[in-house]
């Protein structure tokens, strides 16, 4: 399970980059900060997921 949650986190990582430089190479400020938003969610669950490891050990 906890390497089901490692890779949604890296999905969400990617959706977030991608958004972001779509966004940066249209000039939307809004769609760059959509999609920093998304990235930063993916860098928190993947903290969470580390956490997680840290006292499963």
């Amino acid at each position: 399970m906890a390497g089901d949650e490692k890779a949604r986190a890296k999905a969400q990582q990617l959706k977030g980059k991608v958004q972001k430089e779509a966004g940066r190479a249209v000039g939307s400020e809004r769609t760059e900060a959509k999609g920093r938003a998304k990235e930063a969610e993916g860098h928190a669950r993947q903290a969470k997921e580390k956490i997680k490891d840290v006292f499963k050990s």
